[in-house]
């Protein structure tokens, strides 16, 4: 949901043999807000969760006028294609959004990396190995718990062989069982808390449109065992970035005490927790995050 003055400028950069899509909101911000305000302004990346596109983070984009933003399709995701020489797991999205970066300002002047979910290991990743890329690290429903172990084990497991039986199917038959609309329905209730009809509605209907551009079975289920098996704290210890942390209050993907725990081993971690919000806070309350990370990216 795009505003008129927020509207998109689509580029396509060649990155590990894959047409990465990106887009960049509010590149005119020299132009428009003259000098000082740009000069003072930060280059914002974001980067999506599993089965993401660019789409879902712009809510919160909308929420940053003060910032040049830019949100990829993760290869193999959208408008992006897969990559090829590089597995589409943690590492190898880690190498596609540091390139990212050095192509749109990093090597001039560090940006502000934001990842949600899934995409908040893929970025732990890159700031923990390229830090001099990054000034500050947002992340949002950072996954700090292993979803293969605790109380959702069961879940994880039932997910785990919906996608390993998505992989093992016949191409057509595989991509049609992972993108069955009562399925994607049922995933996208199990995330959201909101009691608003008419949000829960625009959530459903985004889900159905987007949640299923992946290229292939074989890709999103390699993508889904990478954001079982790593967790932001695999870095947590090598980050020494500024980081903000935003957290759903009842969020069952990615627990509140985990965040507690991942705040508190960071060094230089900020937690906000939105109260009665789950794993889709970027759709539920895009408004308050935004203000969050308004505030942390004004800070000192």
């Amino acid at each position: 949901m795009v505003t008129p003055e927020l509207q998109p400028v689509e580029q396509v950069a060649r990155i590990s043999g894959a047409d990465v899509h990106y887009w960049t909101y509010r590149d005119d911000l020299a132009d428009s807000a003259g000098a000082d305000r740009a000069e003072a302004a930060d280059t914002v990346l974001m980067v999506h969760g599993l089965r993401g596109t660019h789409h879902g983070l712009e809510l919160i984009t909308a929420g940053l006028p003060d910032h040049r933003v830019v949100i990829p399709d993760l290869p193999g995701f959208g408008d992006s294609g897969p990559m090829t020489g590089k597995r589409h797991d943690v590492a190898g999205y880690a190498h596609v959004i540091t390139e990212l970066i050095e192509r749109i300002d990093g090597r001039d002047r560090p940006i502000v990396l934001l990842g949600h979910s899934f995409g908040s290991i893929v970025a732990s990743e890159v700031a923990a190995t390229r830090p001099e890329l990054i000034s500050k690290l947002v992340l949002i429903n950072p996954i700090a718990t292993p979803a293969l172990r605790g109380p959702r084990v069961l879940l994880s497991g039932l997910t785990s062989a919906y996608y390993t039986l998505g992989r093992r199917l016949p191409i057509r038959a595989g991509h049609s069982l992972l993108s069955n609309r009562w399925v994607v329905l049922a995933a996208s209730r199990a995330m959201t808390r909101t009691k608003d009809k008419q949000l829960r509605e625009f959530i459903d209907s985004n889900h159905l449109r987007y949640f299923s551009r992946f290229h292939s079975p074989a890709l999103v289920s390699e993508t889904f065992v990478a954001s079982t098996t790593h967790t932001v704290i695999d870095h947590a210890d090598d980050i020494h970035l500024p980081t903000l942390l935003i957290a759903g209050e009842s969020d069952e993907i990615a627990p509140l005490p985990g965040q507690r725990a991942l705040a508190a081993r960071m060094s230089d971690a900020e937690l906000v927790v939105i109260p009665n919000v789950g794993h889709l806070v970027h759709y539920e309350t895009p408004g308050p995050a935004a203000a969050a990370i308004q505030r942390f990216l004004g800070a000192a």
